[in-house]
């Protein structure tokens, strides 16, 4: 047996998160039929939206890898500001203080992945 999903039939959420400007869409893959340690989501940020800064500390050590696939954008992580664009990734680890906002003209599209981390 195995799972498709397709973009038109998903289901999808749209929502403020961590206090960011404006709406995230977002797309979970799989998330009730893997039995992976994970989830993995798409998000699409319209021009101007961000999700706001935020940090996944030790009651939750959260390690997300953001890969952009559409679009153009920048990532504050500790303060430092990332430009990011399609094909880019990165890996925040557990602690660290990060949010991302579309900066660029039309949608800022990527996956993000996330799961407890054991990192020291």
């Amino acid at each position: 047996m195995y799972f498709k999903q397709t973009e038109a039939g998903d289901e999808k959420k749209t929502q403020r998160i961590h206090e960011g400007d404006g709406l995230i869409e977002r797309r979970n893959l799989f998330g009730s039929s893997s039995n992976l340690p994970i989830q993995i989501e798409i998000w699409e940020l319209d021009e101007g939206v961000s999700e706001g800064d935020h940090i996944h500390g030790d009651a939750r050590p959260l390690e997300e890898i953001y890969y952009f696939l559409e679009g153009s954008g920048e990532m504050t992580i500790e303060g430092e500001r990332v430009l990011v664009e399609k094909n880019d990734a990165l890996m925040v680890p557990p602690g660290l203080d990060h949010g991302i906002r579309n900066t660029g003209t039309g949608p800022l599209k990527m996956m993000i992945v996330w799961g407890i981390s054991s990192y020291k």
